[in-house]
């Protein structure tokens, strides 16, 4: 994804810094993230949700609010209705850019400020909401001996998640008079909510209460072990596939225009991460795939690996062609599979021993019939299996030609 750094003025007037992530080709949507209390929107899991969302054609802004990460403002006298009406802010900004968001996600109690603003948001259609407290003052928690003290003085240095933040009496005295609820009833766009039953700074039981208190349509979906921050790269990236594949059925996509460098039939690979070997793979501008090498190799082994596709379009093939060839000739083939693994060998010990040369890809593949067939009806179809395409090419000498664009 393409990205660009993005200033706009937030509730207070002061400078709010957000990055703007792109897809590669034209923007067919847009989404705003609000990240989590005291986090920022470089936090990894927003990171991936916004590159999985880009590959999809979703623009997606994500900020820091107001005092925090590298925006301006004083985040002592900040509160969850500021959090809200920076939310508020920067859908203004994306509205002015002619990227209104039509979903909104939130993390933590960035996810109870994405509840208490959709509703007042024009044309958002979905919300996600990520580990999200029912009621904001679940913060409180996280400091509750220093309550005393932030009252009688309006402010008291906190430490929170190894940092120092001052927190201010505004944030206190607001998310104990918020009433969420009240605000979830009210949205009429579609929510999604993620959160995991292991959760130890929000516990599951907030989930129960937001999905109750929404009208349908809504959905759960759990997030198992993972933790509340999605430290894990899996987690992350599965949160980021659900979000991706749900947001589809809701939101409004533009079409996505011919272009001159991609046309139909053109699979394009790109970078999903440059510190590792995850690759977004977009075929026909439709399709998704996510291509990786095992951890041993240095991946993340979120996706199949160059030889593991190539594999699975040789296997795809033939089950295909062995399909077409029993409806042509009326075989009462019930269903077929195809187990194909790959692997380097010793021309000695291959069929090509005679060819020269020390080493040579071999793909083995097992073919499994199923139905009342004929011995010879059976064999038709395995000698058919070397005339699919796939095979076909990858037999011959297939020749790769390359230029930079």
């Amino acid at each position: 994804m393409k990205h660009r750094k993005i200033e706009f003025e937030g509730h207070s007037g002061a400078t709010l810094a957000a990055r703007l992530d792109l897809p590669e080709g034209p923007v067919r949507a847009a989404a705003l993230f609000a990240h989590c209390f005291t986090c920022t929107k470089d936090l990894a899991a927003a990171r991936r949700i916004a590159g999985r969302l880009a590959a999809r054609g979703i623009a997606v802004l994500r900020f820091d609010f107001t005092g925090l990460g590298h925006s301006d403002g004083e985040f002592a006298n900040t509160g969850f209705v500021s959090n809200v009406e920076d939310i508020r802010a920067a859908a203004e900004w994306m509205q002015s850019q002619d990227m209104a968001p039509q979903l909104l996600i939130g993390h933590s109690l960035g996810g109870a400020a994405v509840l208490a603003a959709a509703s007042e948001i024009k044309g958002v259609r979905a919300v996600v909401t990520i580990g999200a407290p029912a009621d904001p003052a679940h913060v409180l928690r996280h400091f509750s001996d220093a309550l005393g003290s932030i009252r009688d003085k309006g402010k008291a240095t906190v430490e929170l998640a190894g940092r120092a933040f001052e927190i201010g009496r505004q944030l206190v005295d607001e998310v104990e008079q918020s009433r969420l609820t009240r605000h979830i009833g009210a949205m009429r766009a579609a929510l999604l909510i993620l959160h995991s039953p292991r959760d130890e700074t929000v516990g599951i039981d907030n989930a129960a209460t937001i999905f109750k208190a929404a009208r349908h349509p809504k959905s759960f979906v759990t997030l198992d072990d993972a933790d509340h921050l999605l430290t894990r790269a899996a987690d992350a990236e599965y949160a980021a596939e659900l979000i991706a594949a749900w947001a589809a059925r809701y939101l409004v996509m533009a079409d996505e225009p011919a272009r001159a460098d991609a046309p139909e039939g053109v699979v394009r690979v790109a970078e999903a991460e440059a510190s590792g070997f995850r690759q977004d793979v977009v075929i026909d501008g439709k399709h998704q795939l996510v291509a990786d090498e095992p951890e041993a190799m240095g991946g993340t082994d979120l996706g199949p690996s160059p030889y593991q596709l190539l594999a699975a379009g040789l296997g795809a093939c033939t089950t295909m062609t062995l399909r077409m060839y029993a409806r042509h000739k009326k075989i009462p083939l019930e269903h077929v599979a195809c187990d194909v693994s790959h692997e380097r060998r010793h021309r000695d010990d291959s069929e090509k021993a005679d060819e020269g040369g020390k080493k040579v890809d071999v793909f083995n593949r097992v073919i499994r019939l199923e139905g009342d067939l004929t011995k010879d009806q059976r064999d038709s179809l395995l000698a058919i299996a070397d005339k699919c395409p796939v095979h076909r090419t990858l037999h011959s000498s297939a020749e790769i030609r390359t230029r930079l664009a």
